[in-house]
């Protein structure tokens, strides 16, 4: 099928990567075009594949999930980074974000969440998972550097007040539908108030908007 997302799995660990190849091949709409075993042979693997969506870990040998991410991404960027993490990795998880990652997922995420981050990153959005963005930014504010009020002024000018709101909840981790019942918005307009801001902002995704959400102090320490 022409049609099928494909995926390309990089884990140091063949039990792992065999068993996520045994969930995706049983969707009909998804392909395990190839397997990575480090950082260094997902670049290469990226490069000659040009997978739709890669699944990376974060901690292998040789070229950490970080780096190939930022490699990947910087390089190649219609391929998709979906970040694997645990709760005592969430650290790295949040670098990887930073490296050009569209969302991270625990690796103990169920079959059906995980087809259905594929699928969503695959369509353009991000996966940021509210409980566990809270506890990455809990972990990884401190060592962000403070923001600049004035920098944050002149950078949300260009935002509507609603924007501004918007933009708040993204960075406490709402999806769309929670700001839509917060706000009594049609989830429609919520979706078109983040376009609008990802697109004012230069942002790529959902996660740059909660990175600098943060970073900017658009959202509490």
């Amino acid at each position: 099928m022409s049609d099928r997302i494909r995926i390309m799995i990089a884990d140091d660990q063949e039990l792992v990567r065999y068993g996520m190849r045994l969930v995706l091949e049983a969707e009909p709409d998804i392909e395990v075009v190839g397997e990575a075993e480090d950082g260094a042979s997902a670049v290469r693997e990226a490069e000659r594949l040009r997978p739709d969506v890669v699944l990376m870990d974060v901690r292998m040998p040789g070229v950490d999930g970080i780096e190939a991410t930022r490699r990947i991404t910087g390089l190649y960027p219609a391929t998709r980074v979906l970040v694997l993490t645990t709760y005592d990795l969430d650290d790295y998880a949040f670098g990887a974000l930073r490296a050009g990652a569209s969302g991270f997922l625990l690796k103990d995420t169920r079959p059906a969440a995980l087809t259905g981050a594929i699928r969503a990153v695959a369509d353009g959005d991000a996966v940021v998972a509210p409980r566990v963005t809270a506890k990455l930014i809990e972990l990884a504010s401190p060592r962000l550097p403070g923001p600049d009020r004035h920098d944050a002024h002149s950078v949300l000018s260009v935002l509507t007040t609603r924007e501004r709101e918007v933009l708040q909840r993204i960075g406490e981790g709402e999806t769309n539908g929670e700001i839509a019942e917060r706000f009594f918005l049609s989830e429609s307009t919520v979706k078109t108030h983040v376009g609008r801001i990802l697109s004012k902002l230069g942002l790529r995704d959902r996660v740059q908007a909660v990175i600098l959400a943060y970073d900017l102090g658009v959202v509490g320490r």
